[in-house]
């Protein structure tokens, strides 16, 4: 089979290095793709993930078999839509799927409607009214803005002056553009939160290990959010009473409303949950695989990865075993000084080319090559360190050993990756 590969970031090196596994594959391509990922796959930097229309005439004339997407934005865009249009078999939801990400005023309101446990919320599109509900409702409080805003959207207020900053910021200033032009003013719940990977057909879903990623930039998840600094899997937080809870409360109800509302889920469903006193709820919906927490998800998958996907394309999940390892896995995001705000590019890497364990891979983010022995920094977050082993500690081990061994001007991670579950442990 022929496969294409829409993204250019970690995680769609972590796609293509488990896709490349499967007996099946002949050749792969990556639009736009990166520097690591050119050791694996054709990369097509000229054609971006969101340019739908060159997207589909490349399918075209490579007569491409089957075509994965990474990120959300296409997704939002209808690549899906615009794929199954020419006849093409595509893994991921269509553009009103997808809106379970796009929107969080429909997220909302599709968990209220199915009662999907989630945090209490209201929702607002200018400040004033805003305002004045939150000085009656009180702080800590979330603010999301409704659009997709890179995993930078969703705000802890802790102080009335936060609220009243943050608002003006994204209903006023409109710092996500169109965005902010509502947002969810939400209940702040108090708990260990977690990433749930559903595979789903539209009907039957398989659920991958579950995660925990590391959002705040600093140890100890102080400062700001950022689209992940690490993770590991299987979260330990997750155990064997938990999961008929949140199959059958959460995931369940999500497959089984989303089909009610017209809008049947193909594709890789992402739950962001909290563990609350009160039992598990869902955060927030993502319509794409995650970013760090493929990274860690994938090396645990012991079947063909490539099959899975075909099977929720093709509706056939019902008759998929799905097989995993009995191992963790661990990421370290290595990100540019400055990041998440602004950050230098055209750094050197230097040390890609040491000696690494067996079960380890550093998963390219934001690299480029600008010649045959020259990678640089492209990205704010520019490497996925991972690793894996019969325990958290040694993948935990394994992964800073390999980080150490990498460098370049500016490069920052952070030290805590996985201590929630030493805690735990």
């Amino acid at each position: 089979m022929k496969i294409l590969v829409v993204g250019g970031g970690g995680r769609e090196h972590a796609l293509i290095w488990k896709i490349c596994q499967s007996s099946q594959v002949t050749a792969v391509y990556c639009c736009p793709g990166n520097a690591g990922i050119e050791s694996l796959a054709s990369c097509l930097p000229t054609i971006g993930a969101t340019d739908i229309q060159k997207l589909v005439d490349f399918a075209n004339s490579k007569k491409i078999d089957f075509t994965i997407v990474g990120p959300e934005a296409p997704l939002a865009q209808g690549i899906t839509d615009a794929f199954e249009a020419q006849g093409f078999k595509i893994f991921g939801p269509t553009q009103k799927a997808a809106e379970i990400e796009s929107s969080k005023v429909f997220a909302k309101y599709f968990m209220s409607k199915y009662q999907i446990p989630t945090a209490g919320y209201e929702v607002f599109d200018n400040k004033k009214s805003a305002l004045k509900f939150v000085r009656s409702a009180g702080v800590p409080i979330v603010i999301k803005a409704d659009g997709l805003a890179a995993g930078k959207g969703a705000i802890i207020c802790n102080s009335l002056d936060e609220v009243e900053q943050t608002l003006e910021q994204i209903l006023v200033e409109r710092i996500f553009g169109d965005a902010g032009q509502k947002v969810v003013v939400e209940e702040f719940l108090t708990g260990e939160e977690v990433s749930i990977f559903a595979v789903s057909d539209g009907a039957t879903f398989r659920v991958l290990a579950p995660s925990q990623d590391h959002k705040a930039i600093f140890d100890g998840d102080q400062g700001p959010n950022t689209g992940g600094m690490g993770a590991y899997a299987p979260a330990v937080a997750i155990d064997a009473e938990l999961w008929p809870i949140i199959s059958d409360t959460l995931l369940k109800p999500t497959i089984e409303g989303m089909a009610l509302e017209d809008r049947p889920y193909r594709g890789l469903l992402y739950a962001g949950l909290i563990l609350t006193a009160d039992g598990p709820k869902v955060l927030e919906y993502n319509c794409r695989f995650g970013d760090p927490e493929t990274q860690v998800v994938v090396p645990l998958i012991k079947s063909d990865f490539l099959e899975l996907l075909l099977a929720a394309c093709e509706g056939t999940l019902d008759r998929y075993d799905y097989e995993a390892y009995q191992r963790a896995a661990v990421c370290v995001v290595m990100a540019a000084s400055g990041y998440p705000g602004k950050y230098e590019k055209s750094q050197v890497i230097l040390g890609l080319d040491r000696q690494f364990d067996d079960n380890t891979y550093v998963f390219h983010a934001g690299t480029k090559k600008v010649d045959a022995n020259k990678i640089v920094t492209n990205g704010g977050r520019v490497l996925g360190v991972s690793a894996w082993a019969p325990t958290i500690p040694e993948a935990i081990k394994q992964a800073y050993s390999a980080v150490g061994k990498i460098t370049f001007n500016g490069a920052y991670y952070r030290k805590d990756i996985a201590q929630k579950a030493l805690d735990r442990i």
